[in-house]
């Protein structure tokens, strides 16, 4: 049951790292975690060239530690076509995040959906292998009937608590694109 349920909570962990990427209204720092800047020749996360903050509800402000940087961060930024604003001034960058269009708010609605999806459908590759792997044991007699319904109720109620806390995480994303 180890494994299972490290790839239920893989699953759930992944679904809210993707969630996390998906820009509503509101100023996030998470939303800068994807994008890499090339730093010394290397590519390398925001926040390890410099401070990510929230200045503002639509604002975060970044503050590089080497100024040198501050070109190779707005260009990174810019470069991940996320709809951000970046304005450069002395203390570093700042990041507006523009309001949301009826039409934008539609799409991010219909892209956290599929997320959503794609993470269900990974709950269910779960179940189905552990279900094979219960039937491969009562083919080899290594349990009996009983105890292999036993174990596939078990399964079952763990399926439907992963899909529970995803469905949670879901809600609360459309609620949030919706504000």
């Amino acid at each position: 049951m180890d494994d299972f349920n490290k790839k239920l909570e893989a699953t759930n962990t992944w679904l809210r790292g993707e969630f996390s990427g998906i820009r509503t209204g509101q100023a996030t720092p998470s939303i800068l975690d994807s994008i890499k800047v090339d730093s010394y020749g290397t590519k390398v996360p925001i926040n390890q060239v410099g401070s990510v903050g929230i200045e503002d509800a639509r604002t975060l402000r970044v503050s590089p530690w080497d100024t040198d940087s501050v070109s190779a961060i707005e260009r990174a930024i810019l470069d991940a076509d996320l709809g951000l604003g970046v304005v450069t001034d002395s203390s570093g960058l700042r990041i507006t995040f523009p309001e949301l269009t009826g039409e934008r708010r539609t799409s991010l609605m219909k892209l956290a959906g599929q997320k959503y999806e794609e993470a269900r459908v990974r709950v269910r590759n779960a179940r189905d292998e552990k279900m094979k792997s219960i039937e491969s044991k009562i083919k080899a007699k290594e349990i009996g009937e009983d105890e292999a319904r036993r174990e596939k109720d078990q399964v079952q109620k763990q399926i439907d608590e992963a899909n529970r806390k995803l469905e949670a995480l879901y809600n609360e994303k459309e609620k949030e694109i919706s504000q």
